[in-house]
């Protein structure tokens, strides 16, 4: 009699666990796994990043010649320059919902601080190296300090990772530069 309890049990056991076990035909198909961004910090060598070796120059004065900041290199003309990392990549930056962070400063021989506080300069940006959406800025500012003397000042946020053209415009002048932002 015992015998038969047990096997009942188990027999009852063995059912209410194949009841409650999810039915696989019922479950919804997987979707396809989400790219994930690029990993690597260093940039493949179809991203043609901006490096000292390309058309760095001297800012006019009264600016420092050279870039005061150890790591980075002056790029561009004297109608409109920048300050680059000398290795084209810039890595680790903030993330927030619209996407990685970051500050470009400008410089222009034209520009003046207290004629133009908020200078006519317009930043724009694309991704090279896959689909993605543009460059989100938010307008220009100005800054100023005496290792920088008089800037223009832009906050963007690139949508992903990646290969990233960043064109600067101000008074019919333009620079673009290459830039691989890394995690």
């Amino acid at each position: 009699m015992q015998r038969i309890q047990s096997l009942l049990f188990a027999l009852a056991l063995a059912a209410l666990i194949i009841a409650c076990a999810p039915d696989q035909a019922a479950q919804p198909e997987k979707s396809e796994p989400v790219k994930s961004e690029p990993a690597k910090k260093n940039p493949p060598a179809d991203c043609p990043v901006t490096t000292t070796g390309i058309l760095s120059f001297e800012a006019p004065a009264p600016y420092s010649p050279i870039a005061p900041w150890p790591g980075l290199f002056w790029f561009g003309s004297e109608s409109l320059w920048t300050s680059l990392h000398t290795d084209g990549v810039w890595a680790g930056l903030p993330l927030n919902p619209q996407g990685y962070t970051q500050k470009i400063m400008w410089w222009s021989s034209f520009y003046s601080l207290p004629d133009e506080p908020e200078p006519a300069l317009v930043v724009t940006g694309r991704r090279l190296d896959a689909e993605a959406p543009p460059l989100k800025t938010y307008g220009a500012t100005n800054a100023s300090a005496a290792d920088i003397g008089e800037a223009m000042l832009t906050g963007v946020d690139f949508p992903t990772l990646g290969c990233w053209q960043v064109r600067g415009e101000y008074k019919k002048t333009s620079l673009n530069f290459y830039v691989w932002l890394a995690p």
